[in-house]
This record gives structure tokens, C-alpha cells and sequence, in this order.
């Protein structure tokens, strides 16, 4: 997220005007920075949900809309949305996934590719649909399993590729709603 605001801060098609995060505790260093860089915080813990996902989602979209926002950008929040909250944003909510999807959707994409003896990983920009990790894939960026490469190496190399990636794929998304000069 954090490199979607430093990214963002620069002349962009785009404006960051809200961080939410589910989790109180995620985060924090990317949420100080956001602040500073007068982008709104907000959390809204699941938490005390439970298993009324619809709950959730109802004020998850009432934040999303007071703050006016077009475009969602996931980047860790590990909360499967469902259905009728993604189809109310369907071409409008983007997430990063470590993998070369459609390879390894879901979690322990790291150690899936390494016991299944891969010889590329990768993370992936896709827009979110209904189907968990399984919306057109927006760009995508390779990364070589080295011999001896642990799930840590591996999740470390990968994550650098992802914060080359979706500043980029954000940019290009985000100029198809520019109206041309």
C-alpha cells in the first residue's frame, strides 16, 4: 500500500483519499505515512462481526462511499469479500496476489511453488470478482526460484516485484478513466 501512495504522490491519474485496513494493528508504518501525506485513515475490525459477513460489508461500503471513492485497491486484507459487495464494485477493485495466477490462488503461494518444484514464481494484478483470485489478470511479473530458496527468499524476491507492479498496473487502470486531452 505504501508504494501505491509514494507512487501516487507524484502526478497520477489518480488520487489516494482513504487507507482501511481491517485489522487495527496492520499496517502502522503505511498508515503513519498516509497520514502525513493527508490521505484519511480508517479501521473497521472484523472482528467483531463474527460470521455476519454481510454485516461487515454493508459498513464496509458505507465507508467506501463517504469518502467517495472509485477505485478499491486490496493489498493485504485477507478477508475473502463476497459476492454482492464485489459485484457492486466489478470493474472497479484491484488486488495483488503472489502468484503467476491462475497458478496457486488462495493462500502458501510461496510454498505450494516451491514444493511443487517451479522453476518461476511471480505475483499478479488482477481485478476482483466474485471467484477467489480468479478476475483478468491486469499484469504480471516473474520472478526465478533459485536452488535452496526458502518460503521466506522467495516471499522476499516476490515482494519486491509487487511493489514495481501494481504502481504501475494502478497507472495504466487508472488512465482508461481519464477523459482524452
Amino acid at each position: 500500500m505504501l508504494r501505491l501512495l509514494e507512487d501516487m504522490a507524484q502526478p497520477h491519474p489518480g488520487h489516494a483519499r482513504l487507507v482501511l485496513s481491517n485489522r487495527p494493528e496492520a499496517g502502522v508504518q503505511a498508515k503513519a505515512q498516509a497520514q502525513a501525506m493527508g490521505v484519511a485513515i480508517e479501521v473497521l475490525d472484523h472482528r467483531p462481526f463474527g460470521d455476519d459477513r454481510a454485516s461487515f460489508e454493508t459498513e464496509l461500503h458505507k465507508i467506501l462511499k463517504a469518502y467517495e471513492i472509485d477505485v478499491i485497491c486490496l493489498a493485504g486484507f485477507m478477508r475473502i469479500l463476497g459476492a454482492e459487495f464485489v459485484s457492486a464494485w466489478q470493474g472497479r477493485m484491484l488486488n495483488i496476489h503472489p502468484s503467476l495466477l491462475p497458478k496457486y490462488q488462495g493462500l502458501h503461494t510461496h510454498q505450494r511453488a516451491l514444493e511443487a518444484g517451479d522453476r518461476l514464481a511471480g505475483c499478479s494484478v488482477h481485478e476482483v470478482v466474485p471467484q477467489l483470485d480468479a478476475g483478468p489478470i491486469l499484469g504480471q511479473s516473474e520472478v526465478p526460484i533459485l536452488p535452496g530458496d526458502t518460503v521466506q527468499d522467495l516471499a522476499d524476491r516476490v515482494l519486491m516485484q509487487e511493489h514495481l507492479l501494481y504502481p504501475k498496473i494502478l497507472r495504466a487502470f487508472l488512465a482508461r478513466f481519464e477523459p482524452p486531452s
